[in-house]
């Protein structure tokens, strides 16, 4: 690199600031009380989910409770294995075309717009759905563990990719 070449500053990303460039203990410490942060949140939905299908629950009769139940549990497996591949199919499909930095925001961005009416109406289908709400949360929890146990998340590899490619280095993810 000559003296008139500057190298790019890394990039800030959300949630990890830029501790994802060197990948040290905290950058281990951020994922790692991101994923606490997400899971407590996701845990105290899932006890909601189960209280709402108890009072479901509780208005059918015993024998057809019964059959409900291993329905439920039966769909909650599948449930959960389904959320885990829905979820490691979209982080192989984005790791084939990174986001960077900029694009990857933007996203974040439109997502938070766009979850706001869909919050407002969640609350009605939370009581609707009551009767499947077990497998939603097993869904859910599926999704989420597979996201938090990737090696890199797209972020970071596009972010990486654009960093190396601006400086002349060598991609390496």
């Amino acid at each position: 690199m000559t003296a008139s070449e500057t190298p790019v500053e890394i990039p800030s990303l959300p949630g990890l600031g830029t501790t994802w460039y060197r990948r040290g203990p905290r950058y281990w410490l951020r994922r790692a009380l991101g994923a606490a942060a997400w899971l407590a949140v996701l845990a105290f939905c899932a006890y909601i989910a189960l209280v709402l299908y108890g009072s479901f629950r509780g208005a059918l009769p015993p024998g057809v409770r019964r059959v409900w139940d291993w329905a439920q549990v039966a769909a909650s497996v599948v449930a959960l294995v389904w959320g885990w591949l829905v979820q490691r199919r979209e982080h192989r499909r984005r790791l084939l075309d990174p986001p960077g930095p900029d694009e990857f925001r933007a996203a974040k961005r439109d997502e938070h717009r766009r979850s706001t009416g869909l919050a407002v109406a969640g609350r009605v289908l939370w009581l609707v759905a009551a009767p499947v709400l077990p497998a939603s949360a097993a869904w859910a929890v599926g999704w989420s563990v597979a996201a938090f146990t990737v090696r890199a998340y797209p972020s970071e590899v596009g972010a990486r990719r654009r960093l190396e490619a601006h400086n002349g280095h060598p991609r390496t993810s």
